[in-house]
């Protein structure tokens, strides 16, 4: 009988890991960079019992990060693939190097990560998987840099996102020059900036804090959250009070929490439900 429930248990495991999420890494060819970067593709359960199509959501990783870092970092090692199963979607976490903050830098054309990410990583995808592979089916979010990038990306690319999120995100990159490790910022910069990455009227340029009006304009549902310990807390207050000022609609929520990945586990999940009920209506819509 001891021997009969050991066999079973074995075989129940077995069973369970037969209908986990895939993790797939890519190899994205960057002709923007003239390099070849990374990305990691989460491809539910489902995706290989059937042949229909994918929604997909772009998953950004932070600062002195790179694109696994959602995949190893979290507490629950597996919080991603089971979002992946939960809502039957392609969770795609692409490479933006530890400081590109997810622009085209002005100074360097091996810094280039707009364009990666919104035209070599998204013609990627699409190519190799069953996507919906149009904004009704595409999402976007991230933590703290990748905050800043899913807002950023989708604000300067609302024909390629139905919907947006940034949790912890940097979005006033210029706050980063009043921390103590100000010396160590400006050098991780000077690839995106150049000379000119002590110019705060540089950051403000690409500060998604001074991008409400073309935010207004596009009209995307939007999900921001932050903790209420974090050290980024003020200038998503203030994101929140500008938007809440010119009138645009958007999901704001402050929680206890600080800089972290116990936080980003979180918050993570809220998103994904958020997205989920845009992505469901979208799909309605398309089949009326």
């Amino acid at each position: 009988m001891r021997h009969f429930k050991i066999l079973l248990f074995v075989c129940i495991l077995g069973i369970g890991s037969s209908y986990a999420a895939k993790v797939d890494t890519l190899e994205v060819a960057s002709t923007a960079m003239n390099k070849t970067y990374k990305a990691a593709a989460v491809l539910p359960n489902s995706y290989a019992k059937s042949k229909t199509t994918f929604p997909v959501m772009y998953l950004l990783h932070g600062a002195y990060g790179h694109f696994g870092d959602w995949l190893k970092n979290t507490p629950n090692k597996d919080l991603v693939k089971n979002l992946a199963d939960q809502y039957n979607m392609i969770i795609v976490m692409p490479e933006g190097e530890t400081f590109s903050f997810y622009i085209d830098s002005p100074v360097n054309t091996g810094s280039q990560f707009e364009t990666f990410v919104t035209k070599e990583v998204i013609q990627k995808v699409d190519k190799t998987y069953r996507t919906i592979a149009n904004k009704n089916g595409r999402v976007i979010t991230g933590l703290s840099m990748g905050g800043h990038g899913a807002l950023y990306l989708s604000a300067r690319n609302p024909d390629l996102f139905c919907a947006a999120g940034s949790m912890s995100g940097a979005v006033d990159m210029s706050g980063m020059l009043n921390r103590d490790s100000a010396a160590q910022v400006l050098k991780l910069i000077e690839p995106v900036f150049g000379d000119k990455s002590n110019d705060v009227k540089m950051y403000e340029q690409h500060a998604v804090l001074n991008m409400i009006d073309k935010i207004k304009a596009n009209k995307l549902p939007l999900i921001i959250d932050c903790g209420i310990d974090d050290f980024l807390i003020e200038p998503n207050k203030e994101l929140h009070r500008r938007l809440v000022y010119n009138k645009v609609e958007h999901d704001y929520t402050e929680r206890p929490g600080a800089h972290t990945w116990e936080y980003w586990e979180n918050a993570l999940p809220y998103h994904v439900l958020f997205f989920n009920k845009i992505l469901l209506k979208n799909q309605e819509i398309i089949k009326k």
